[in-house]
């Protein structure tokens, strides 16, 4: 019988889902490849110990920030609506 509410399991696979694109979204934007000595963002100098510590990287410090504050905004799902409309 369909009662339009979601199975017992729908809000844990909700859960397990969001974190599944958030993880492959963090691996997507790992740094790969050598380190650059500029950055792709500014052109300032990127300090040899953070290209040492990130292989791969190629933003500053300042500007990763910015990018990772931007990226935070996006959370992958409507934190705002009640469980029963994401479900659905």
């Amino acid at each position: 019988m369909a009662s339009g509410w979601a199975n017992d399991g729908a809000v844990q696979d909700q859960i397990d889902s969001t974190i599944e694109d958030a993880v492959a979204r963090a691996r997507r934007d790992l740094p790969t490849g050598e380190s650059v000595e500029f950055c792709e963002e500014c052109d300032e100098r990127i300090p040899e110990a953070r290209r040492k510590a990130i292989p791969g990287v190629r933003l500053c410090v300042n500007c990763q920030q910015k990018k990772d504050l931007n990226n935070a905004k996006f959370s992958g799902y409507n934190r705002r609506g009640s469980k029963d409309s994401q479900l659905r």
